[in-house]
């Protein structure tokens, strides 16, 4: 067992000496050599066996000697005396001159985090190995993290020069990649310019500048050099690609995809950018027209079909989104498990939640029941998903007993499903519950923005308003863009009828951070009625309510209209309220209040 120890160690640790099989030497080992140690032709043997036939290396006799040098300096480092190891290797490699044991002392350098030590092993490499690759990518990726450039672009120069005209391009972006790390910026891009500068003709070299300018912040430049790329070739896609990261301006950039797409409709690339963009601007519509025009050409793209699925349900088209997410799930089971897309259980979760808003809860479990997924965050996702329907479907205790059977350990998690389990108690009227399991979670987990933010709900539902504010105060405090804290106070101080100015600043901070959010719009209108302002209210509540027909905001704006004397269509609202929710607690109080029916 100790020999093969020995072997295992020498060949797989070093990939060792380039070595001819040779006698046994004359000589015995050395006397500190490691016990029952193989005899030298033994481990050439074993050398041999890890050498790659055409590799061009010294030719050196490994003696008992040298195995014994080799052996301690792997047995020094693994017991963490890296300096001993590192010296030992360089002197051996200087010696055999053998090119592997050059980069076994970069590595050593590399793994003690010693940069200039490890620079001069690779510098060592490089001379023994003058035509390896490897060699030359380390060097690279070290010298031009220092202060003097030179060396390097005597190395990038080279490199270009004896690329293949084809390959050439490549090059240069790889020339790219290694000075975005370079801590002096101009100096880095100054050295592009002179290694590219007999490159001018080409279009790979004016978008490596481009990038370059980019980077140093230096827009003008950038811009001219991606023109002339454009100039150069203007049917490349990574041409108008780079031409619209250096515009910025969301509306140049879609003139500038909508025009190269107009000559170039096969290009693929710009047309997923292009949509991706239209997305950005909930130009819903069109990202969508975009992504089809993608699946026309690659029908059975998972990619796409979940792209035009997310998209259909931001569009409000549940019908289509389940026919592109069934498709895009149906397709990604087909292939191998370390093949599988990374977006499947996030399909299989929304075409959970689409059955469950058609009313179809036991087709939503059905679904949930088919995620599999090594993600933990997926996984605690559906279990509290699943506990959800289950209540929905009547069961609460089922589905308590589901959450506390979850084992959550990390403390966030935990929260997490106590934050589920007080919404599961509020949905169903047990609102004193609810605040005193809450008030406990908070306790336990009082760093929890979430948390705090449910607690304040269920506060104000148990006439708790004092600390209501304060729990959302801290949310505030927290997480200063959380915009539905802002309006949570807001609109409870509005329902209230208190500070009404207060109410109407925090609302209008959230409308600012969520500009479309219907909701937030339904708080606005409900403050400014609370304000007197009835035309204003009307205005801002028919416009949350195009943007969401929901059951409350009908119930807000039927009465601003029966306040206004509008009554008959106060009353249409209010009915189209109570079909979309029989149980509605804001219709109920309404009517009370108003003293009428429906």
């Amino acid at each position: 067992m100790k020999n093969a120890f020995a072997i295992v160690t020498l060949s797989a640790l070093l990939s060792a000496c380039a070595v001819a099989p040779q006698k046994q030497a004359a000589e015995p080992a050395p006397s500190a050599t490691a016990p029952d140690a193989p005899a030298p032709d033994t481990a050439a043997t074993a050398v041999a066996a890890v050498t790659k036939p055409d590799e061009k290396l010294p030719a050196v006799e490994l003696t008992s000697e040298l195995f014994y040098k080799l052996t301690k300096a792997e047995l020094d480092f693994k017991r963490g005396q890296w300096q001993s190891a590192y010296v030992s290797m360089m002197v051996l490699a200087q010696q055999t001159r053998d090119p592997r044991l050059a980069r076994r002392s970069a590595e050593m350098a590399l793994a003690a985090k010693q940069g200039n030590e490890a620079l001069a092993a690779i510098r060592l490499w490089r001379e023994l190995a003058p035509d390896s690759d490897d060699a030359v990518q380390y060097f690279l990726g070290f010298s031009v993290l220092g202060d003097d450039l030179t060396e390097s672009e005597q190395v990038f120069a080279q490199r270009l020069n004896r690329a293949p005209p084809q390959a050439r391009g490549l090059v240069m972006f790889q020339m790219q990649q290694y000075l975005l790390r370079a801590k002096d910026k101009a100096a880095a891009f100054a050295l592009m310019e002179r290694v590219l500068a007999p490159y001018a003709g080409m279009m790979e070299s004016h978008l490596v500048l481009a990038q370059g300018a980019f980077a140093a912040d230096d827009k003008e430049r950038s811009l001219r050099e991606a023109r002339r790329a454009l100039e150069l070739k203007p049917d490349s896609e990574l041409a108008v690609l780079t031409m619209a990261q250096v515009l910025g301006d969301v509306d140049a950039v879609g003139q500038l995809f909508g025009g190269f797409l107009e000559k170039n409709p096969g290009a693929r690339e710009v047309r997923a950018a292009y949509a991706r963009l239209l997305v950005e601007q909930k130009r819903y519509d069109r990202a969508r027209a975009q992504f089809e025009a993608i699946l026309k050409e690659q029908p059975d793209n998972p990619a796409t079909l979940y792209a035009l699925g997310i998209i259909s349900v931001q569009a409000g088209d549940p019908q289509a989104a389940e026919q592109y997410l069934r498709r895009h799930v149906e397709l990604v089971q087909r292939q191998e498990d370390g093949e599988r897309d990374g977006d499947a259980s996030k399909a299989v979760m929304l075409l959970s939640q689409i059955t469950e808003e058609r009313g179809d809860i036991d087709g939503a479990l059905a679904w949930l029941e088919r995620i599999d997924s090594g993600d933990p965050r997926i996984a605690l996702t559906a279990q509290l998903k699943r506990a959800h329907l289950t209540s929905k479907k009547g069961d609460l205790e089922a589905a308590l007993k589901q959450l506390r059977a979850i084992p959550a350990v990390d403390p966030a998690e935990q929260a997490e499903v106590a934050q589920t389990e007080g919404q599961l108690l509020r949905d169903a009227g047990r609102g004193a519950e609810a605040y005193a399991l809450l008030a406990d979670a908070i306790k336990k987990f009082p760093d929890s923005p979430d948390l705090l933010y449910d607690f304040a709900l269920a506060a104000e539902k148990q006439g708790k308003p004092d600390e209501m504010e304060t729990a959302l105060r801290k949310v505030m405090e927290a997480v200063p863009d959380n915009h539905h804290a802002y309006n949570a106070l807001g609109y409870s101080l509005a329902e209230r009828g208190e500070r009404l100015e207060e109410a109407y600043a925090l609302i209008e901070k959230a409308l600012s951070m969520a500009p479309g959010d219907p909701y937030i719009m339904d708080s606005m209108g409900w403050v400014q009625f609370r304000m007197g302002r009835l035309k204003d209210a009307e205005q801002t509540l028919r416009r949350a309510y195009a943007l969401r027909n929901d059951a409350e905001i009908a119930v807000h704006l039927g009465e601003v209209l029966w306040q206004q004397g509008q009554r008959a269509e106060a009353q249409k609202l209010w009915r189209e309220a109570r079909a979309k929710d029989p149980k509605s607690d804001a219709l109920r109080d309404t009517l009370a209040r108003l003293n009428t029916s429906l």
